[in-house]
């Protein structure tokens, strides 16, 4: 690492401490590239919001998602990975190496990898952020087994919501799922597995208002938004799914993106610009899973690294 007047040089800098940032800056390391990871806002990704990982492979009785992501970091660091706790707040990808502007300086890259994630898209109703962890969650494969014979409550119309609410069925006495519409968006031949699950029911043409508890969720106020008619349900879990936005709007205009903000890569991780790289769910809207994510982490820092070698010759 070098100062370039009160930018510092790096080889390797990714953005993004999660799974997917701290296993390209493992394969980054061992490769002897002295990479630097950006924390972002959250150390450890989403998956350190995930009480415990349980389908994680290597921990047969499951893993703190905090626990994990020291222990990435860790094994990361042991090769020579440098940590700083800063975040990116805009990038020039025009020229190499790219110039990144953080809260607390600027970096220099030779090769940048975008882990910068998604975030899962909230209701911003009262109670949510407070009763997050305690009854309200995004993930139904991190947190559904916690509701075990439980009654739950799924928000949204889509692929996911119906998905997660099947997943969740294998666990919880009951799922019902709200919608605001009174068609759901979600595939046909998931929209028939949910109509006809014993377990599945629907409330059309309603939002959910609030998530009322203190310690933990005791249940949900409900409007129907063409009645104005509202309730009260009673659930012990909230389950939100109406979609994610990618962490990557200080990419815009620089790299090519999907409709929806997924930094579009090819099999080798590489974005249509030469030394940025982009892995995880910052380009994964299909499977977002600690484990694909962690994968596509070490494929990007083995293109980069064979990037490098091949431009050092």
């Amino acid at each position: 690492m070098s100062d370039n007047g009160n930018a510092k040089h790096v080889k390797v800098l990714i953005l993004g401490s999660g799974p997917t940032g701290y296993a390209a800056a493992l394969y980054a390391a061992r490769a002897e590239l002295q990479p630097v990871v950006l924390t972002g806002t959250q150390l450890g990704g989403q998956a350190a919001l995930t009480y415990t990982i349980e389908n994680y492979p290597g921990f047969p009785d499951g893993v703190g998602g905090a626990e994990l992501g020291e222990l990435f970091q860790k094994q990361a660091e042991r090769f020579g990975a440098v940590t700083e706790f800063d975040t990116a707040n805009a990038v020039d990808l025009s020229k190499r190496p790219f110039r990144v502007t953080t809260d607390n300086g600027e970096y220099l890259a030779d090769v940048l990898i975008i882990a910068t994630g998604a975030s899962p898209n909230h209701l911003n109703i009262p109670g949510e952020a407070e009763l997050t962890g305690r009854g309200v969650s995004y993930c139904a494969t991190c947190d559904g087994w916690f509701f075990k014979d439980k009654k739950v409550v799924v928000v949204g119309g889509g692929d996911s919501a119906l998905e997660e609410g099947l997943f969740i069925t294998r666990y919880a006495s009951s799922v019902t799922i709200i919608h605001r519409r009174d068609t759901l968006r979600a595939g046909a031949i998931l929209q028939k597995h949910a109509m006809s699950h014993p377990k599945i029911k629907f409330i059309w043409d309603t939002v959910v208002t609030e998530a009322i508890g203190t310690d933990k969720l005791e249940g949900v106020k409900l409007r129907n938004v063409k009645t104005g008619e509202e309730s009260t349900l009673e659930t012990d879990g909230l389950f939100i799914f109406i979609g994610h936005t990618p962490n990557t709007q200080m990419f815009k205009g620089q790299l090519e993106m999907t409709d929806l903000g997924y930094i579009k890569v090819n099999e080798k991780m590489e974005t249509n610009v030469r030394g940025v790289f982009a892995a995880g769910e910052a380009a994964d809207p299909h499977f977002r899973q600690v484990i694909t994510s962690a994968g596509m982490g070490a494929a990007a820092a083995i293109s980069a690294t064979r990037l490098l070698e091949a431009e050092s010759e």
